[in-house]
């Protein structure tokens, strides 16, 4: 299997606080992998690095084995224009806690907007694919509709679409679930758990749904304090873990 993938003792600082301490992991295509831990063991932070919303302070991340946000000259990596860490991010899609839909826009413009503005797709092309993106997700007869007249879970439904509408090779979910009511989680996770079924879609999944993970996921990486402690297929991982840390976060969660 190709690797899209590949972290190699990635780290990341704020100040003197070390976020990331060498992480170490690899994702072949149409794999899913779910990051889990305690708050603040780094799952996020790590989970932005991929795309480069967060610069990292040693190590490398590749996808495509081309280095993320980098160029390597003499061995030493420099930071890539904005244009081309741009470029980048265009096969790589986010969904974040909090929707972060314009709030201005319909579903419908908003599922449109990157690929028309960013990739200069034809208008007529991507409103069809748009619309298609929509009814796929559940939401048809929501496209005129703004973000204040969804709900929760619905927005994060129409975030997931406008990542989707940019065809991208790896999707990125940082905890997607966490900002919804009980009720709403489960519309969210039949879309995800879909694309998986249908779509073999590679994801990197930052999550606390362990049920869910276990379901779909081929790899589970449990951090805390900023290193991988353990990693694994799902029935390893959450069914018999081996490191003491583990046991005690499972513990709590499942």
């Amino acid at each position: 299997m190709t690797t899209l993938v590949r972290a190699e003792g990635v780290h990341k600082r704020y100040g003197t606080l070390d976020v990331l301490k060498g992480i170490d992991l690899e994702l072949a295509e149409g794999e899913v992998l779910a990051l889990i831990g305690p708050s603040g063991s780094g799952k996020s932070t790590f989970l932005r690095c991929v795309n480069h919303l967060e610069r990292i302070d040693a190590g490398r991340l590749y996808f495509r084995d081309r280095l993320i946000g980098y160029e390597e000259r003499g061995g030493k990596a420099y930071e890539l224009p904005d244009r081309a860490i741009a470029a980048q991010r265009v096969d790589i899609g986010m969904v974040f806690q909090r929707f972060n839909l314009f709030p201005h826009m319909t579903a419908l413009e908003n599922v449109m907007m990157a690929p028309v503005m960013v990739k200069k797709e034809p208008k007529a092309e991507v409103r069809e694919r748009a619309h298609a993106l929509l009814a796929r997700v559940g939401l048809a007869d929501k496209a005129h509709s703004r973000p204040d007249q969804l709900s929760g879970g619905q927005q994060q439904r129409v975030a997931i679409a406008r990542a989707l509408a940019m065809r991208p090779g790896l999707m990125l979910f940082d905890e997607p679930t966490s900002a919804l009511d009980p009720e709403l989680v489960g519309e969210v996770l039949d879309v995800m758990r879909d694309l998986v079924r249908a779509d073999g879609m590679t994801m990197i999944i930052v999550t606390h749904e362990m049920g869910f993970a276990r379901e779909v996921c081929d790899t589970i990486v449990f951090m805390d304090d900023g290193v991988v402690v353990e990693s694994g297929p799902p029935a390893s991982v959450l069914g018999d873990p081996r490191h003491e840390r583990t046991r005690a976060f499972l513990s709590k969660v499942l």
